[in-house]
């Protein structure tokens, strides 16, 4: 009886061993022909084995890629793109610059210092004043989930001026309860769960009449 460890490595274990044997078998065939056509139906097979592949760019690259992997990359077919060679399998992909934020209020988020400017290079109106308490309302949110504990709303309004320099203020609003957004998404949300409620005051207000 042959055991696993008495037998090759996989090279990529998740194609498994059978697979593993198919591409053996085809770098024995001496005829170049006869590897070309077993590689392509061991391809075609992979390709079933793992169906999650197919929705990856460029997925019959990778497969034959992979073949040439499972061959330890010796295998000589006409293959329909180039191999790669085993350094350019074992490069490393470069390291990913991690946005870093110069403020003491990481926990905002750089999508929160994008909308900041992008609300201080709109003119003064209506626009402006409901993005600045969209942006206000987000601050208030990642604040209490990231420091677990309820925010004062001036505490915000105080951070909104300095992440902003100075150039968006809100302290004209009491609370942002009483801002526009908040009483609109809140009016919105309470004619949703009450579909009825404005059927049975028109009901009343005709009654009456």
């Amino acid at each position: 009886m042959e055991y696993n460890t008495q037998r090759n490595q996989l090279l990529m274990p998740e194609y498994g061993r059978n697979i593993q044997q198919l591409v053996e078998h085809c770098k024995s065939l001496t005829s170049k022909g006869e590897r070309n056509e077993m590689a392509m139906a061991i391809v075609e097979f992979m390709g079933q084995r793992n169906p999650h592949l197919r929705d990856e760019e460029n997925y019959k690259h990778k497969l034959w890629d992979h073949l040439y992997i499972l061959a330890d990359y010796d295998l000589d077919v006409d293959a329909p793109y180039p191999f790669p060679t085993r350094e350019e399998m074992a490069q490393k992909p470069n390291k990913m610059e991690y946005p870093s934020l110069d403020n003491d209020y990481k926990f905002y988020g750089k999508s929160i210092l994008q909308l900041i400017d992008k609300a201080i290079e709109l003119q003064e109106g209506d626009e402006k004043e409901a993005l600045i308490e969209v942006i206000a309302n987000n601050m208030k949110k990642s604040y209490n989930v990231y420091n677990k504990e309820h925010v004062q709303d001036e505490v915000i309004f105080r951070h909104l001026k300095e992440l902003s320099d100075n150039r968006l203020d809100l302290t004209g609003i009491e609370s942002l309860e009483k801002s526009r957004i908040y009483h609109s998404a809140n009016k919105n949300k309470n004619q949703k769960n009450n579909p009825n409620k404005k059927r049975f005051h028109n009901q009343n207000k005709n009654r009456k009449r």
